[in-house]
Formats: C-alpha cells, structure tokens, sequence
C-alpha cells in the first residue's frame, strides 16, 4: 500500500474527540471513540469474516476489560461499546468511565492487512496530533511498535488528555485518557494500561 492510500485510511484518526464532556465540563460522557478511516478507505482494512464460516469476527474481545482498568482510586465500568471498527473498518471500541464519572479512557482498535500497513497509518498520522491533544509534544514509549504518547488538554480546553497509540502486527491501538484539569492520569498508569493491551493483541490474534 502506497503512503498516500495509508494517509487517506487514518485521515480521521487524530481528528474527532473520543470523549466528550458534559456542561460543566469535568465529567466525560459516553461519546464512544471515532477512530481512524474514512467510508472510502474500508477497502483497506482487514476482511471482516473469517475464513472457516463466513461470520463476522467479534474484534471487541481483544479490548481490555473494566477489571484491568480499575486501581484502588478507581473503579471503572464500561460505558458503551462498538463491536467493530469506525466506518465500517474492522476493529472495535468500548469507553469507559469511573465511578465519579470524573475519569474516562476510550480503548479502540483497528485491524489492518498487515503490521506495515498499520505502522504506516500510524506514522502519517502524527503530524495531526495537537488536533486531539493540544499543547502537548508526543514522545515515543516503549508499548508496542511505534508507542507514541502525547500529553496535554483536550481540543476545548475544558479536560487534561493523554492520548496513547501503537501498533502489534496488524492492529493500531488507540487509547485516550481524559479528566478534569489538573488531575492529568500518571504516566504510569497509561503506559500500563497500554501494555495490558498490548498483550491482549499480541496473544489474540495469534
């Protein structure tokens, strides 16, 4: 695939908020992530059946759980999810949201042909980065193939967002972290989470 094939797949990627934010502007609600491609660009992606029984795969068991996001300070829950992928695209989201409804994460996957492709998409798609998380300057991190991390405030201004995103063989992740200003979730724990994922794709789409 050609870099401006790859360019058209993620136009969206670093363009729409996945989390949104009441009137009062501190607490998320259940806007599930939009993530990357475009109706044009379905043909990129994945098939969406498999090869045995024809039947579309159920990508949202590779998403993280409730359990592997909660802490002592937080219990989270899933707020809502989408069984595949933006678009039509195949992969699969879920947002979820503490028991204050003062912190979310949007967990969303994208499944691509191969691990080039879904580097490549990556990669075009960090120049746009300050579009979702302004003020900030992304970093490489050390979760999956190209981890990127960029930490600052949400588009409005209105929420502190760290926005988390890799590649495992033929999957991009995309995860985003949002909370009221000055609570901005520790490097830690965002990378941690971003490792449990990793995992989860690494083991199943073996």
């Amino acid at each position: 695939m050609g870099f401006r094939s790859t360019t058209t797949a993620l136009a969206a990627l670093m363009c729409v908020a996945a989390i949104g934010c009441d009137s009062s502007g501190t607490a998320p609600t259940g806007t599930v992530p939009s993530l990357p491609g475009s109706t044009s660009s379905s043909a990129s992606a994945a098939p969406t059946t498999t090869s045995t029984d024809n039947k579309p795969v159920d990508y949202s068991r590779l998403l993280l759980q409730p359990a592997d996001l909660s802490d002592d300070e937080d219990t989270f829950t899933e707020q809502s999810s989408t069984p595949a992928g933006p678009d039509g695209l195949p992969g699969a989201s879920a947002l979820f949201v503490n028991q204050d409804d003062t912190r979310a994460i949007s967990d969303t996957i994208v499944i691509y042909p191969d691990a080039e492709t879904a580097a490549s998409t990556l990669e075009a798609a960090l120049p746009t980065i300050d579009q979702t998380v302004t003020g900030a300057t992304s970093r490489p991190v050390p979760v999956g193939t190209h981890g990127t991390m960029a930490v600052g405030m949400s588009k409005d201004g209105s929420k502190a967002a760290t926005l988390l995103l890799f590649t495992e063989g033929p999957a991009l992740a995309r995860l985003e972290f949002q909370s009221a200003p000055g609570d901005v979730t520790t490097d830690g724990f965002v990378l941690n989470i971003g490792k449990m994922q990793q995992i989860a794709l690494r083991t199943g789409l073996i």
